[in-house]
């Protein structure tokens, strides 16, 4: 809108400067009792991957010790976490997961 002598206001639209929020990684961390099976058990049952891609994510966990599960906005990362550790304690497995900021 234009402002003329009688008063119009001006309006501008303003654009919102919103950053996108901080993600996360959801990482597994490798121990020596949780058995591989059930590694690939929560990663298609928490992360939706099939059998082929959470055997590869167990494999990279076994070998270098942790492997990215997903990256995700800070709760939706949170809940991942506690779904995993929640699982993996109620069926008497020590497997860890954590998550870190990209």
């Amino acid at each position: 809108m234009a402002t003329g002598n009688h008063g119009e206001a001006l309006l501008e639209a303003r654009k919102s400067k919103l950053k996108p929020p901080p993600m996360f990684k959801v990482i597994l961390l490798n121990d020596d009792f949780t058995p591989m099976e059930f590694v690939v058990d929560v990663l298609q049952t928490f992360f939706s991957m099939n059998r082929e891609q959470a055997t590869q994510i167990m494999l990279k966990v076994h070998i270098d010790g942790a492997g990215v599960c997903g990256v995700y906005p800070s709760d939706v990362a949170t809940t991942k976490v506690e779904q995993v550790v929640t699982f993996a304690r109620q069926h008497q497995h020590p497997l860890q997961c954590v998550m870190e900021e990209t």
